[in-house]
């Protein structure tokens, strides 16, 4: 039917946290610290949408995240002004590509990264 959400484990809990709620700007639905885990659990949603399950678990093994690697390539974010939200972006710090077309549909794109180098692309609706 659709997505229901993904789940990502991050490094460092505070500084991912911080990055997807005050940088990208996502809303926190619930949190949740499981005490037998270690481990805390951040619910996040992109308007009324639910997207992401946000993990930490102690000492996560690293994992390789460039596009061309095994496993999940990239998350991507529709945007509507894809020029105005790289600015965005880059006034808060990140390092963001430049912008490109994608060239089987015409609509523009670039990419940048979360804390733990997983890359992020911001696509024109």
């Amino acid at each position: 039917m659709k997505i229901h959400h993904i789940a990502m484990i991050c490094s460092d809990y505070e500084i991912s946290k911080k990055f997807y709620t005050e940088v990208l700007g996502l809303n926190i639905i619930r949190e949740v610290y499981r005490e037998e885990r270690k481990s805390y659990k951040l619910d996040l949603a992109i308007g009324e949408d639910y997207v992401i399950e946000l993990f930490s678990f102690p000492e996560p093994p690293q994992r390789p995240s460039r596009p061309e690697a095994c496993g999940l390539r990239h998350l991507a974010f529709s945007v509507e002004d894809v020029g105005h939200k790289r600015e965005e972006l880059v006034s808060k710090g990140l390092t963001c590509e430049e912008i490109r077309i994608d060239e089987y549909t015409g609509k523009e794109f670039f990419f940048t990264q979360d804390p733990d180098q997983l890359p992020l692309e911001f696509y024109e609706m």
